[in-house]
């Protein structure tokens, strides 16, 4: 949309030398020249300061999406059960029996990089507020986090206050944070990743949407007053990390979850009334996003007064009224002539309530200031008509990529029963096994969830780190009908997103994501449902970042689609960007984040990953193919846990993803569960099938001994069999009064030349040891559960002290 040709530049340069700004200060605003110029043709003359800090917010990435909405116009956003996809404050989707269910996922985080208890928190608010804005009450938090190494002296106080952060908003507002995931990686250093994710369960008869409607409607301004604090997040957000922008404090907002407890009650009360015509949330660039979004989409125009705003500083300009992102702020079209019924009970809760509008006819957004016009624009320039860049895509994968690709695990040690010479020392295989479980990014993240409140609300079914994914039982307010003894459903929540295998190939990593996800769900039971995602990336203009969004968008497409998981909504993270010792930028891995939703009919049946009992049998469903799946393709060494600590190599080829075989493996277990023939279920993800066998070992301190029925041969890559990464793969164990309908609903499942199904031990004693023989008499790894559970439980303590 936007080109720039040598004439057009002549022009856009003679046109900006005439502005009352200088270059510097459009550039200032996150404003290109060519950029600035469309804005003059668009209003018919230069902007005042007010006006030219509304476009650069809302023509920011973070608002508009320039530089992505190409892209994600490939996702699959409807389907049977989708009720509000994308373009709302939060997705909806229907779990039935009367119960509509909200949920979205944003992101945080350059704010959390300066200030990472405020910018942690507030982003826990603001997620929170898009979806009782939409008129349901939040039930869960899950959070997706991602840090630079706990050994770098920087990442320990962002570590302590990104936590903090969320547990104090959380536990102060009164909803549980159930799950999430948390990885460390130099490549996060200085730009740490602050993922929130919310769910919410409608109360409100109707869905409350954004559109204003009703010339002469009133609009009221509701809930905390108006400061300086957070002015410009938007455009904050939108560039790179540098030493300036590190030293803008004032781009963070300040949130207070005491209030927000009381701006939820008293908008769900106000809705209820059916007096409220549209809401929009003040988040990102407040005022000005609020009142042209709910403009643009109702297609009408807002008049708001700056002098009716309250404030909690003085000596405001519009400027600052506008560009502030003050926390805990909502702007509602109300019907006209109940204005007073509203403002009651928002005072009645201890908050701010004014009319300081009304909708009018014309298509902008009108902004008052002292008897004044302040700004006038056309609300679709600012919301919808904004610019649009469609990259050129690289012809061939980039160099790095090629490089790693080229890599063979043949150029590794060689693997023995016993283990492997480095620098002429031998390593066993136990101590590669306890070397991961130490790992951050694989340990126990329970010093993080131990700090979050997961039990307020009284649903939570699985605690954090005892299963794959989050449930939390969905029990209206109020009961629908007279069934006082009806089950109702619960919710599966899951975020996800290895991002090292994204970086190695963005396409098959971005589909290993959506396939994660959808496994977690049905490791504990569910049927995936839905999709919000939050994409994390680099800087689009560079041609390695623009590769890596649009090969990672296609994959997300791709995986949702076979899972047939429509995306309702998400966040895109564009810019997350630091300087390295040479000054040049320095991107994270890309990381789209999946927060996927599942339906669970029954809560009570929600499986663990922990084994249950001793004496029940394990088996390992999907690829079991252990000779010939390097070449495949299907698990590999490629890009894994493994690779990166044991060897210091981030290299080769991340697994393929086999939908056909992911969907059916997953639909096995559903069904197994759902039966009552599985006791507990645990995908095997970083570090391979020896570390989900110990995790499934440490949780309930059970051990195991596993057969993988393999000649002990000097020549096979033993490492690739036990901690090569891939998709597909699911542990479950049974009890034996159940081995027989077990199997025979196997055999029956998986009629194939190819066996997708392994009997390989069975669960032993409490504080006895994991076993993992290549046959009957050659060991491999035997370590005893406590020594396990010592390196998993406490690596992040350990570090932090």
């Amino acid at each position: 949309m936007f080109g720039c040709s040598p004439d057009r530049a002549i022009a856009t340069m003679s046109m900006i030398a005439e502005s009352p700004f200088s270059p510097e200060e459009i550039a200032s605003e996150g404003l290109k020249p060519e950029e600035y110029e469309e804005i003059y043709q668009r209003l018919g003359r230069h902007p005042n300061k007010a006006e030219l800090g509304m476009f650069g917010v809302m023509w920011s990435e973070h608002c508009c999406y320039k530089n992505s909405r190409p892209l994600l116009s490939q996702f699959p956003t409807s389907g049977d059960r989708i009720l509000v996809g994308p373009g709302e404050n939060a997705g909806v989707v229907d779990f039935g029996d009367g119960i509509h269910l909200a949920f979205k996922i944003e992101s945080h985080n350059h704010p959390s990089a300066i200030e990472p208890f405020q910018g942690a928190a507030t982003g826990v608010g603001g997620i929170l507020r898009d979806i009782f804005t939409m008129g349901a009450r939040p039930i869960a938090v899950l959070n997706a986090l991602r840090f630079g190494s706990l050994e770098d002296p920087k990442t320990q106080p962002i570590l302590l206050g990104v936590v903090a952060g969320i547990s104090n908003y959380g536990n102060c507002f009164g909803v549980p944070t159930v799950g999430g995931d948390v990885y460390f990686d130099s490549y996060y250093s200085g730009n740490p990743l602050v993922n929130a994710m919310a769910i919410g369960i409608m109360e409100t008869p109707e869905i409350v949407k954004s559109g204003a409607a009703g010339i002469g409607n009133p609009v009221l301004y509701v809930g905390s007053t108006t400061g300086r604090d957070g002015m410009g997040g938007a455009s904050f957000a939108s560039s790179e990390l540098s030493e300036e922008s590190i030293a803008d404090r004032p781009a963070v907002q300040v949130g207070d979850p005491f209030l927000e407890k009381s701006l939820v009650e008293a908008c769900l009360e106000a809705f209820k009334t059916g007096a409220v015509v549209a809401a929009q949330d003040m988040g990102a660039a407040g005022i000005t996003c609020s009142t042209s979004e709910m403009a643009a989409k109702g297609g009408v125009g807002i008049e708001l007064d700056l002098d009716l705003i309250p404030v909690r500083e003085t000596g405001m300009v519009p400027y600052e009224y506008l560009l502030s992102e003050s926390q805990e702020r909502m702007l509602f079209v109300v019907h006209k002539g109940r204005e007073s019924e509203l403002i009651e009970i928002f005072h009645r809760w201890g908050l701010q309530a004014v009319v300081a509008g009304k909708v009018i006819p014309e298509a902008i957004v009108r902004i008052l200031f002292k008897g004044e016009i302040a700004a006038e624009i056309p609300s679709t320039a600012l919301a919808d008509n904004t610019p649009i860049y469609h990259r050129e895509l690289m012809s061939e994968p980039p160099e790095y990529a090629q490089t790693a690709w080229a890599w063979s695990p043949e150029t590794l040690p060689a693997t023995t029963v016993s283990g492997m010479e480095i620098e002429n020392q031998l390593v066993t295989w136990n101590q590669v096994l306890l070397n991961l479980l130490d790992t951050p990014s694989i340990a126990s993240k329970s010093w993080v969830y131990r700090q979050y409140d997961h039990q307020v609300q009284n649903n939570t079914v699985i605690v954090p780190g005892g299963a794959d994914a989050a449930v939390v039982r969905l029990r209206p307010q109020e009961p629908i009908g007279n069934n006082p003894g009806k089950i109702w459903p619960g919710v599966a929540a899951t975020v996800d997103c290895n991002a090292r295998h994204v970086y190695l190939d963005p396409y098959e990593g971005a589909k290993a994501v959506v396939a994660e996800a959808a496994r977690n769900l049905s490791c504990v039971g569910a049927e995936p449902v839905a999709v919000t995602d939050n994409l994390n990336f680099g800087s689009p203009e560079h041609p390695i970042g623009y590769w890596q969004l649009a090969q990672a968008c296609k994959g997300i497409s791709e995986g949702c689609k076979a899972f047939s998981t429509p995306v309702t909504g998400g966040n895109v993270s564009l810019y997350n960007e630091t300087l390295d010792a040479q000054g040049k930028p320095q991107a994270i891995y890309p990381t789209p984040v999946v927060g996927m939703v599942g339906l669970l009919p029954d809560p009570a049946l929600a499986c663990g990953q922990s084994w249950q009992q001793p004496g029940d049998l394990i088996y390992l469903l999907g690829v079991t193919n252990w000779l010939a799946d390097e070449d495949h393709g299907y698990i590999t060494l490629g890009g894994s846990e493994y690779l990166a600590v044991i060897h210091n190599l981030v290299a080769g080829k991340p697994p393929r993803v086999d939908f056909d075989l992911e969907l059916m493996v997953q639909k096995v277990c559903r069904q197994g569960i759902r039966n009552g023939w599985v006791r507990s279920a645990h995908d095997c993800a970083e570090g391979g099938l020896a570390i989900a066998l110990a995790e499934c070992c440490i949780g309930n301190r059970l051990g195991a001994t596993i057969n993988l029925g393999l000649t002990s041969d000097p020549w096979q890559r033993w490492d690739t069999i036990l901690f090569g990464e891939g998709g597909a793969r699911i542990l479950v164990s049974v009890p034996t009064q159940h081995q027989q309908a077990w199997e025979g609903y196997l055999q029956e499942i998986w009629v194939s030349d190819r066996q997708f199904w392994h009997h390989l031990g069975t669960v032993t004693a409490v504080d006895s040891s994991l076993q993992i023989l290549a046959d009957d008499n050659t060991s491999l790894i035997g370590v005893n559960v406590a020594e396990m559970a010592d390196r998993y439980n406490y690596a992040i303590e350990r570090r932090l002290s």
